[in-house]
């Protein structure tokens, strides 16, 4: 595979950023497309996707036309109809057409698998359409990793805890922000916590050390 990372969401919009004149692909400022270099592992992704909608006859033909240069006339795709509603039999590209299948259990819900007559496969994290520009940039990064070890669902709920933590914080701060928690940052504005006192001396453990926590 070609080593090359085109078009990658940014944390300032969701737009993809236009091509540059190094990039592998200049076929269209709209496509949202981010590839594993060649890495000394194979990786179990290569790449992410990230389409404006689950619509495979409007969306193949301009990811196919950016991939063809790299990788050979993409003949076959592969999804998993979980989450396309329309699973179309034949898709026509530039040039020729491209069979579409689909497999239920065989292959992960979150990924698309494209074939190459006799030079090879790939599989693409496919990032859902409504998707934040943050998380998509970071699903975007981490399916294009070349030492990558995460399958595409995995990442998914990897991106999907990201994203509870950051609400969690996020109201946590509110709440802060609401009680005028702003004017603890002032250290003579804090209340001082009393020191816990004890009555009674705590037993000495037998061996001395505590045995340290085991990490999450």
């Amino acid at each position: 595979m070609t080593a090359t990372t085109t078009l990658s969401p940014t944390l300032e919009d969701s737009e993809a950023r236009p091509p540059s004149s190094s990039s592998a692909s200049a076929t269209s400022s709209s496509l949202r497309l981010s590839l594993a270099p060649v890495g000394p592992a194979p990786a179990l992704l290569d790449g992410a996707w990230w389409p404006r909608s689950r619509d495979l006859g409007a969306e193949l033909p301009t990811l196919t036309a950016a991939l063809e240069p790299l990788w050979g006339r993409i003949t076959r795709v592969t999804v998993n109809p979980t989450h396309w509603p329309v699973v179309p039999r034949k898709v026509p590209v530039a040039g020729h057409v491209v069979k579409v299948g689909w497999f239920l259990y065989e292959q992960d819900p979150h990924e698309l698998l494209l074939l190459s007559y006799h030079l090879g496969r790939w599989n693409l994290l496919v990032v859902p359409p409504p998707t934040d520009p943050v998380a998509a940039a970071w699903l975007m990064a981490a399916a294009s990793d070349p030492l990558g070890t995460s399958t595409a669902s995995r990442l998914m709920e990897q991106a999907a805890r990201r994203r509870t933590v950051t609400e969690t914080d996020r109201a946590v701060e509110a709440v802060w922000d609401s009680e005028g928690g702003h004017g603890a940052h002032d250290p003579a504005a804090r209340p001082r916590i009393p020191a816990l006192m004890t009555t009674t001396a705590a037993p000495e453990r037998a061996g001395g050390d505590a045995v340290p926590g085991r990490g999450v």
